[in-house]
């Protein structure tokens, strides 16, 4: 009696799932997805981020691997050392045909925030803006704008800003991504 239902329930999740996929076409994957692929592989970094006012420039090194989640999404998990601590980072990227931006987050393992990103291309540059803590006002929020060059197949570049009180962006981050 138990293999009969078992074969029933598999007949019934087998036929809801041909219902559901004649009833909806799926999503097949735009032009801009395709730009995510230059992504893909292990990446070494470097970077350097301008300390507060009052405190010296950071230095850090790491590496990266970004895979492609199906053909619609980058995931991209880094490891590397921050302030002598280790620190973990996933950014997921994306192409949101609705909207016609690239949509995204980012989390790593030494901050409580989640950035969500919303972009846009131009040739080789991914522009992202996203909000996140101010750095120079603490319990406030700041745009920030992450700009993402391919140089070459190889290689990329990262800078970050963080638009001020006066309006005006100022840079923050700077990091080189070569591939292995």
């Amino acid at each position: 009696m138990k293999h009969v239902l078992l074969t029933y329930f598999i007949v019934a999740v087998a036929n809801l799932g041909i219902s559901l996929a004649s009833a909806q076409e799926m999503p097949k994957p735009q032009q801009e997805h395709k730009f995510l692929e230059k992504f893909v592989g292990e990446w070494d970094s470097k970077m350097e981020a301008s300390g507060m006012p009052g405190q010296p420039a950071m230095e850090c090194q790491g590496v990266h691997k970004a895979k492609m989640m199906g053909p619609f999404w980058i995931v991209s998990a880094g490891n590397s050392k921050m302030m002598g601590q280790p620190m973990e980072s996933i950014m997921q990227l994306g192409f949101d045909p609705k909207k016609k931006k690239y949509v995204g987050t980012w989390s790593d393992s030494i901050s409580d925030h989640m950035w969500q990103y919303e972009g846009t291309l131009e040739g080789n540059t991914l522009t992202l803006n996203t909000e996140g803590p101010n750095m120079m006002s603490p319990g406030k929020m700041a745009k920030y704008r992450d700009v993402i060059e391919f140089k070459s197949p190889d290689h990329y570049t990262l800078s970050s800003t963080m638009q001020g009180d006066d309006g005006g962006w100022k840079t923050f981050m700077l990091a080189d991504f070569k591939k292995k």
